[in-house]
């Protein structure tokens, strides 16, 4: 699959590896590949981006995204549907850093290195680079771009693409961003 990946999507992937790396993570998550296709400069993605205005969003993406890690990794729905049963999520959170520290909740904290010393990718986050050829091939291209990677992110359930369409990035507006709102697959 890799091979089909364009200079841009190799550089989002190797850029999401660095982000992991400054930030002690265990493993390249969704968020890593949005960081990284942040960075990206004068590719499709980076366009959609600026377009939506999301590049010039970058703090207000982090701090979601902070927020959810302190959640455990829940997004803002999982906790409105918890709390539509009675669970507060932030008294839950609150508690348990009352007992053992800030963040105590906080997912990918204590990095895991294997014996060669690269970290890995999880599950969410290949799932999306597989969801990007899908959606590739779905609108006919030869190639793996950023821009397939930025919708992929969209696409998939996740803290990512919550964040995301909160910013006003849904899959259908990086769509009409990227290509004019024209599908090759219709």
């Amino acid at each position: 699959m890799f091979e089909r990946f364009t200079e841009g999507a190799r550089g989002v992937v190797t850029g999401a590896v660095g982000h992991a790396e400054r930030t002690g993570a265990d493993t390249v998550t969704d968020e890593h590949l949005l960081l990284a296709l942040l960075d990206q400069r004068g590719t499709r993605a980076s366009f959609a981006l600026a377009a939506l205005g999301i590049t010039d969003r970058r703090d207000s993406l982090e701090g979601a995204f902070a927020q959810a890690r302190r959640r455990g990794g829940l997004t803002q729905a999982d906790a409105d549907a918890l709390a539509g049963i009675g669970i507060d999520v932030g008294e839950i959170v609150a508690k348990v850093e009352e007992a053992h520290g800030e963040g105590a909740m906080r997912v990918g904290r204590k990095p895991r290195r294997w014996w060669s010393g690269h970290r890995g990718f999880a599950p969410a986050a290949k799932a999306t680079l597989e969801k990007s050829l899908r959606i590739a091939l779905g609108r006919g291209d030869r190639h793996i771009g950023d821009e397939h990677l930025l919708l992929a992110l969209t696409a998939r359930p996740g803290v990512v693409s919550e964040v995301l369409a909160d910013h006003g990035a849904t899959y259908a507006a990086v769509e009409r961003a990227t290509f004019g709102g024209l599908s090759k697959a219709s």
